[in-house]
């Protein structure tokens, strides 16, 4: 099973390059952050907790997150590997994920870690917020919380996965179709034999 760890700051371009990966590799797209807006769109419990924390740009708690990875898993127990985009943000997330997939008798394949300077960042998702229509992405203060977050919690996962050798770095600026490129060049270190698509992927994360 190939399962990819697409890492990034917000707006460094993982769910542009997540797409493009599951349809080369015939993965299933788990993004914590589509998992949860699904949770707030259905106005649960968990949908409204968890609103009042993005709103403010801050991380809900672990073992939220980890549960609804596990059933996601176990929803998809014939799928041919998993791309997990914006998780884990954390080096408990990263222990907790490397011992929930060793009870489905799998693990994490490599990390690709998109890196973009901070005003840039800013600049992308202002834009992005004209349409996206979320409220984290129409405050450059709020943005830059994010950010701020990403680099003092969740970028000390990478020195997390660099220990076991499976870390990689790539500049998040520059043609998509490149970005794209060298990122499937890095993945097949790992998983050499694995043959591309032949056709556009349509696994979801079932509900």
């Amino acid at each position: 099973m190939l399962n990819i760890v697409l890492f990034g700051p917000p707006g460094a371009g993982k769910g542009t390059q997540s797409q493009k990966l599951i349809a080369r590799y015939n993965l299933v797209h788990l993004s914590t952050g589509d998992l949860l807006r699904a949770q707030i769109a259905q106005g649960t419990e968990l949908g409204l907790r968890a609103k009042k924390l993005m709103d403010e740009g801050l991380l809900v708690p672990d073992e939220v997150v980890i549960g609804m990875i596990d059933s996601a898993l176990k929803a998809n127990k014939q799928a041919a590997g998993f791309i997990f985009d914006g998780f884990p943000r954390t080096v408990p997330q990263a222990e907790s994920l490397d011992a929930l997939l060793a009870q489905h008798d799998t693990n994490v394949s490599c990390m690709v870690a998109l890196e973009v300077a901070e005003e840039e960042l800013v600049t992308r998702l202002l834009e992005r917020g004209k349409t996206s229509g979320r409220p984290d992405d129409q405050n450059e203060e709020k943005i830059r919380k994010r950010v701020t977050v990403y680099n003092t919690e969740t970028a000390q996962v990478a020195g997390y996965y660099a220990q076991q050798q499976k870390f990689h770095a790539l500049n998040g600026i520059g043609a998509i179709d490149d970005i794209f490129a060298q990122i499937c060049g890095l993945i097949d270190q790992h998983q050499p034999a694995a043959p591309a698509s032949s056709h556009q992927a349509t696994d979801e994360v079932k509900a």
